[in-house]
Protein backbone atom coordinates (compact mmCIF):
# COMPACT_ATOMS: atom_id res chain seq x y z
CA UNK A 1 0.00 0.00 0.00
CA UNK A 2 1.33 3.08 -0.47
CA UNK A 3 1.39 5.98 2.10
CA UNK A 4 -0.34 9.43 1.75
CA UNK A 5 2.49 12.25 1.02
CA UNK A 6 2.59 14.25 4.31
CA UNK A 7 2.37 18.13 4.17
CA UNK A 8 4.48 17.84 7.36
CA UNK A 9 7.32 15.94 5.80
CA UNK A 10 7.49 18.24 2.95
CA UNK A 11 8.32 20.99 5.38
CA UNK A 12 11.52 18.38 6.83
CA UNK A 13 13.91 18.26 3.70
CA UNK A 14 14.85 14.74 3.56
CA UNK A 15 18.68 15.01 3.41
CA UNK A 16 19.05 16.83 6.70
CA UNK A 17 17.84 13.43 8.49
CA UNK A 18 21.21 12.30 6.10
CA UNK A 19 22.75 14.98 8.07
CA UNK A 20 21.86 13.91 11.28
CA UNK A 21 22.50 10.20 10.80
CA UNK A 22 25.75 11.11 9.33
CA UNK A 23 26.59 13.33 12.26
CA UNK A 24 26.25 10.68 14.70
CA UNK A 25 27.97 7.82 12.45
CA UNK A 26 31.16 10.18 12.01
CA UNK A 27 31.17 10.83 16.10
CA UNK A 28 31.55 7.00 16.23
CA UNK A 29 34.92 6.54 13.38
CA UNK A 30 37.46 7.42 16.68
CA UNK A 31 36.02 5.06 19.01
CA UNK A 32 35.28 2.10 15.95
CA UNK A 33 37.32 -1.32 17.78
CA UNK A 34 38.33 0.36 20.51
CA UNK A 35 36.22 -1.92 22.73
CA UNK A 36 34.43 0.80 24.59
CA UNK A 37 30.58 -0.07 23.57
CA UNK A 38 29.41 2.74 26.18
CA UNK A 39 31.80 5.75 24.90
CA UNK A 40 30.74 5.24 21.36
CA UNK A 41 27.19 5.21 21.96
CA UNK A 42 27.62 8.19 24.17
CA UNK A 43 29.78 9.72 21.31
CA UNK A 44 26.43 8.76 19.17
CA UNK A 45 23.40 10.24 20.94
CA UNK A 46 25.09 13.75 21.82
CA UNK A 47 25.81 13.93 18.19
CA UNK A 48 22.85 13.23 16.65
CA UNK A 49 21.03 15.18 19.57
CA UNK A 50 22.97 17.71 18.80
CA UNK A 51 21.93 17.67 15.01
CA UNK A 52 18.39 17.19 15.82
CA UNK A 53 18.40 20.59 17.69
CA UNK A 54 19.22 22.76 15.02
CA UNK A 55 16.19 21.69 13.00
CA UNK A 56 13.05 23.18 12.77
CA UNK A 57 10.38 21.10 13.89
CA UNK A 58 8.57 19.81 16.96
CA UNK A 59 10.17 16.49 17.54
CA UNK A 60 9.53 14.06 19.78
CA UNK A 61 11.53 11.11 20.63
CA UNK A 62 8.72 8.27 20.85
CA UNK A 63 11.73 5.53 20.61
CA UNK A 64 14.76 6.43 22.06
CA UNK A 65 17.77 5.47 24.19
CA UNK A 66 15.33 4.45 26.86
CA UNK A 67 13.24 6.32 29.80
CA UNK A 68 13.90 9.59 30.98
CA UNK A 69 15.71 7.58 34.18
CA UNK A 70 17.53 5.35 31.97
CA UNK A 71 18.64 7.98 29.46
CA UNK A 72 20.34 11.15 29.93
CA UNK A 73 19.89 12.50 26.08
CA UNK A 74 17.17 10.95 23.36
CA UNK A 75 15.04 9.40 25.93
CA UNK A 76 11.61 8.49 25.10
CA UNK A 77 9.57 11.75 25.44
CA UNK A 78 12.35 14.27 25.02
CA UNK A 79 11.74 17.44 22.40
CA UNK A 80 14.21 17.88 20.11
CA UNK A 81 14.51 20.59 17.20
CA UNK A 82 13.75 24.03 17.82
CA UNK A 83 9.80 23.99 18.21
CA UNK A 84 9.30 26.01 15.21
CA UNK A 85 8.24 23.45 12.97
CA UNK A 86 5.74 20.73 12.15
CA UNK A 87 5.21 18.28 14.67
CA UNK A 88 7.26 15.27 14.44
CA UNK A 89 7.53 11.76 16.03
CA UNK A 90 11.18 10.40 15.47
CA UNK A 91 12.37 6.78 16.17
CA UNK A 92 16.19 6.86 16.31
CA UNK A 93 19.50 4.39 17.65
CA UNK A 94 22.28 6.51 17.66
CA UNK A 95 24.72 3.86 16.88
CA UNK A 96 22.61 0.19 16.12
CA UNK A 97 25.02 -2.19 17.04
CA UNK A 98 27.41 -1.03 19.69
CA UNK A 99 29.24 -3.99 19.81
CA UNK A 100 29.55 -4.25 16.53
CA UNK A 101 31.06 -0.70 16.76
CA UNK A 102 33.34 -1.47 19.65
CA UNK A 103 35.01 -4.69 17.97
CA UNK A 104 35.24 -3.01 14.05
CA UNK A 105 32.63 -5.64 13.08
CA UNK A 106 30.02 -5.49 10.60
CA UNK A 107 26.76 -3.70 10.02
CA UNK A 108 27.16 -0.72 12.57
CA UNK A 109 24.71 2.05 11.62
CA UNK A 110 23.34 5.29 12.87
CA UNK A 111 20.02 4.94 12.33
CA UNK A 112 16.38 7.57 12.39
CA UNK A 113 13.31 7.56 11.13
CA UNK A 114 10.42 10.33 11.20
CA UNK A 115 7.07 10.58 10.51
CA UNK A 116 3.57 12.59 11.06
CA UNK A 117 2.58 12.72 15.08
CA UNK A 118 1.41 9.41 15.75
CA UNK A 119 2.42 7.48 12.84
CA UNK A 120 5.17 5.54 14.74
CA UNK A 121 4.23 2.79 17.64
CA UNK A 122 5.38 4.37 21.07
CA UNK A 123 7.16 0.62 21.57
CA UNK A 124 8.83 0.19 24.89
CA UNK A 125 12.23 -0.67 25.18
CA UNK A 126 11.36 -4.94 25.84
CA UNK A 127 12.22 -7.47 23.11
CA UNK A 128 10.04 -8.47 20.03
CA UNK A 129 9.76 -11.30 18.20
CA UNK A 130 9.99 -10.55 14.69
CA UNK A 131 9.97 -12.57 10.95
CA UNK A 132 10.13 -10.31 7.78
CA UNK A 133 10.84 -10.96 4.19
CA UNK A 134 11.34 -8.30 1.03
CA UNK A 135 8.99 -7.58 -1.23
CA UNK A 136 7.32 -9.44 -4.09
CA UNK A 137 5.47 -12.35 -2.08
CA UNK A 138 1.49 -12.73 -1.61
CA UNK A 139 0.08 -10.80 1.65
CA UNK A 140 0.53 -13.13 4.53
CA UNK A 141 3.25 -14.97 3.62
CA UNK A 142 4.72 -15.27 6.97
CA UNK A 143 2.82 -15.49 10.40
CA UNK A 144 4.32 -15.94 13.76
CA UNK A 145 1.69 -18.35 14.48
CA UNK A 146 3.38 -20.58 12.39
CA UNK A 147 6.26 -22.67 12.76
CA UNK A 148 9.87 -21.48 11.13
CA UNK A 149 9.16 -24.14 8.84
CA UNK A 150 6.09 -23.24 7.94
CA UNK A 151 7.35 -20.22 7.47
CA UNK A 152 10.38 -21.42 4.87
CA UNK A 153 8.00 -24.14 3.34
CA UNK A 154 5.58 -21.16 2.57
CA UNK A 155 8.13 -18.52 0.73
CA UNK A 156 10.02 -21.93 -0.75
CA UNK A 157 6.75 -22.08 -2.28
CA UNK A 158 6.08 -18.98 -3.08
CA UNK A 159 9.31 -18.43 -4.48
CA UNK A 160 9.61 -21.42 -6.77
CA UNK A 161 12.89 -23.05 -5.25
CA UNK A 162 13.00 -25.54 -2.82
CA UNK A 163 13.23 -25.15 1.29
CA UNK A 164 16.93 -25.96 1.41
CA UNK A 165 17.46 -23.05 -1.36
CA UNK A 166 16.03 -20.30 1.74
CA UNK A 167 18.45 -18.06 3.66
CA UNK A 168 17.12 -17.24 6.92
CA UNK A 169 19.49 -14.36 9.10
CA UNK A 170 18.89 -14.84 12.61
CA UNK A 171 20.48 -12.92 15.75
CA UNK A 172 23.22 -15.58 17.45
CA UNK A 173 22.05 -15.88 20.73
CA UNK A 174 21.49 -18.62 22.91
CA UNK A 175 17.82 -18.05 23.09
CA UNK A 176 17.83 -19.14 19.45
CA UNK A 177 19.58 -22.37 19.72
CA UNK A 178 16.00 -24.22 19.44
CA UNK A 179 14.80 -22.48 16.27
CA UNK A 180 18.60 -22.69 14.46
CA UNK A 181 18.24 -25.95 15.02
CA UNK A 182 14.72 -26.34 13.18
CA UNK A 183 15.56 -24.08 10.36
CA UNK A 184 18.94 -26.77 10.08
CA UNK A 185 16.60 -29.58 10.19
CA UNK A 186 14.45 -28.17 7.57
CA UNK A 187 17.92 -28.12 5.11
CA UNK A 188 18.08 -24.19 4.79
CA UNK A 189 21.06 -21.59 5.09
CA UNK A 190 20.86 -20.28 8.64
CA UNK A 191 23.04 -16.70 8.62
CA UNK A 192 23.87 -15.29 12.30
CA UNK A 193 24.84 -12.15 13.09
CA UNK A 194 26.62 -11.23 16.18
CA UNK A 195 24.42 -7.72 16.61
CA UNK A 196 22.85 -5.62 13.97
CA UNK A 197 19.21 -6.88 13.60
CA UNK A 198 17.89 -3.45 11.73
CA UNK A 199 20.19 -4.30 8.78
CA UNK A 200 18.86 -7.60 8.94
CA UNK A 201 15.61 -7.11 8.28
CA UNK A 202 16.25 -4.45 5.42
CA UNK A 203 18.37 -7.03 4.24
CA UNK A 204 15.69 -9.37 3.21
CA UNK A 205 14.48 -6.40 0.59
CA UNK A 206 17.88 -6.83 -1.27
CA UNK A 207 18.58 -9.55 -3.15
CA UNK A 208 22.37 -9.47 -3.43
CA UNK A 209 22.41 -10.28 0.51
CA UNK A 210 20.90 -13.71 -0.66
CA UNK A 211 18.77 -13.49 2.69
CA UNK A 212 15.59 -14.65 2.11
CA UNK A 213 14.05 -14.34 6.22
CA UNK A 214 14.94 -12.69 8.98
CA UNK A 215 14.05 -14.35 12.02
CA UNK A 216 13.83 -14.33 15.69
CA UNK A 217 13.82 -12.14 18.62
CA UNK A 218 15.19 -8.71 19.45
CA UNK A 219 14.98 -5.14 20.43
CA UNK A 220 10.99 -3.54 19.57
CA UNK A 221 12.09 -0.13 18.72
CA UNK A 222 14.59 -1.70 16.68
CA UNK A 223 11.39 -4.08 14.75
CA UNK A 224 9.81 -0.28 14.65
CA UNK A 225 12.89 1.17 13.00
CA UNK A 226 13.26 -1.77 10.46
CA UNK A 227 9.57 -1.13 9.69
CA UNK A 228 9.57 2.27 8.71
CA UNK A 229 12.17 1.25 6.10
CA UNK A 230 10.27 -1.54 4.75
CA UNK A 231 7.43 1.02 4.11
CA UNK A 232 9.70 2.45 1.49
CA UNK A 233 10.82 -0.12 -0.35
CA UNK A 234 8.18 -3.20 0.58
CA UNK A 235 8.41 -6.65 2.26
CA UNK A 236 6.46 -7.61 5.08
CA UNK A 237 6.87 -7.40 8.46
CA UNK A 238 4.95 -9.26 11.71
CA UNK A 239 5.87 -8.42 15.28
CA UNK A 240 4.81 -9.82 18.69
CA UNK A 241 6.33 -8.16 22.12
CA UNK A 242 7.52 -10.26 24.09
CA UNK A 243 7.72 -9.58 28.23
CA UNK A 244 10.21 -11.08 30.91
CA UNK A 245 8.29 -9.70 33.74
CA UNK A 246 5.73 -7.66 35.64
CA UNK A 247 7.76 -4.68 35.15
CA UNK A 248 7.92 -4.55 31.59
CA UNK A 249 4.02 -5.12 31.47
CA UNK A 250 4.15 -2.40 33.58
CA UNK A 251 6.23 -0.24 30.68
CA UNK A 252 4.33 -1.26 28.19
CA UNK A 253 0.91 -0.38 30.03
CA UNK A 254 2.76 3.19 30.32
CA UNK A 255 3.03 3.46 26.81
CA UNK A 256 -0.37 2.68 26.24
CA UNK A 257 -0.12 -0.99 24.97
CA UNK A 258 -2.92 -3.03 26.40
CA UNK A 259 -3.07 -6.02 24.42
CA UNK A 260 0.08 -7.82 25.17
CA UNK A 261 -0.47 -11.02 22.85
CA UNK A 262 -0.84 -8.52 19.55
CA UNK A 263 0.36 -9.77 16.21
CA UNK A 264 1.16 -6.17 14.75
CA UNK A 265 1.65 -6.04 10.73
CA UNK A 266 3.89 -3.81 9.25
CA UNK A 267 1.57 -0.46 9.03
CA UNK A 268 0.60 -0.75 12.88
CA UNK A 269 4.09 0.04 13.55
CA UNK A 270 4.91 2.50 11.05
CA UNK A 271 2.03 4.18 9.96
CA UNK A 272 1.44 6.86 6.87
CA UNK A 273 4.33 8.85 5.53
CA UNK A 274 7.23 8.31 6.58
CA UNK A 275 10.88 8.83 6.03
CA UNK A 276 14.12 6.01 7.28
CA UNK A 277 17.69 7.33 7.08
CA UNK A 278 20.75 5.37 7.95
CA UNK A 279 23.95 6.05 7.48
CA UNK A 280 27.26 3.10 7.93
CA UNK A 281 29.24 3.08 10.85
CA UNK A 282 31.30 0.06 9.78
CA UNK A 283 31.22 -1.95 6.31
CA UNK A 284 28.06 -3.90 5.84
CA UNK A 285 25.56 -5.61 3.64
CA UNK A 286 23.66 -1.87 3.30
CA UNK A 287 25.92 -0.04 3.83
CA UNK A 288 30.07 0.96 3.67
CA UNK A 289 31.41 2.37 7.05
CA UNK A 290 33.13 6.33 7.96
CA UNK A 291 36.61 5.93 6.42
CA UNK A 292 39.43 8.91 6.74
CA UNK A 293 40.91 9.64 3.04
CA UNK A 294 43.80 12.57 3.72
CA UNK A 295 42.10 15.27 5.59
CA UNK A 296 38.46 13.88 4.78
CA UNK A 297 36.31 11.64 6.15
CA UNK A 298 33.86 9.79 3.78
CA UNK A 299 30.24 8.66 4.47
CA UNK A 300 27.67 6.62 2.68
CA UNK A 301 23.96 6.87 3.73
CA UNK A 302 20.71 5.92 2.70
CA UNK A 303 17.61 7.47 2.87
CA UNK A 304 14.06 6.76 1.92
CA UNK A 305 10.68 8.24 1.75
CA UNK A 306 7.27 5.74 1.85
CA UNK A 307 5.10 7.98 -0.05
CA UNK A 308 7.39 8.00 -3.38
CA UNK A 309 9.28 4.66 -2.66
CA UNK A 310 12.17 6.92 -3.66
CA UNK A 311 15.44 5.49 -2.00
CA UNK A 312 18.51 7.82 -2.70
CA UNK A 313 22.14 6.59 -2.02
CA UNK A 314 24.24 9.52 -0.62
CA UNK A 315 27.90 9.42 -0.70
CA UNK A 316 29.42 12.42 1.43
CA UNK A 317 32.91 13.93 1.99
CA UNK A 318 33.85 16.38 5.06
CA UNK A 319 36.68 17.84 6.26
CA UNK A 320 38.23 17.30 9.28
CA UNK A 321 38.51 19.91 11.95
Amino acid sequence: MTATPSSVLDRVLVLEMVRVTEAAAIACLPLVGRGDEKAADAAAVEAMRAALNELDMDGTVVIGEGERDEAPMLFIGEKVGTGNGPAIDIALDPLEGTTICATAGPNSLAVLAIAEKGGLLNAPDVYMDKIAVGPGYPEGIIDLDRSPTENVCAVAKAKGVDPRDIIVCVLDRPRHEAMIAELRAVGCGVMLIGDGDVAGVIATTNPDTTIDIYMGSGGAPEGVLACAALRCVGGQFKGRLLFRNDDERGRAAKWGVTDLDKQYDLTELARGDCIFAATGVTDGSLLEGVKRKGGMMTTESVVMRASSGTVRWVKGEHRQG
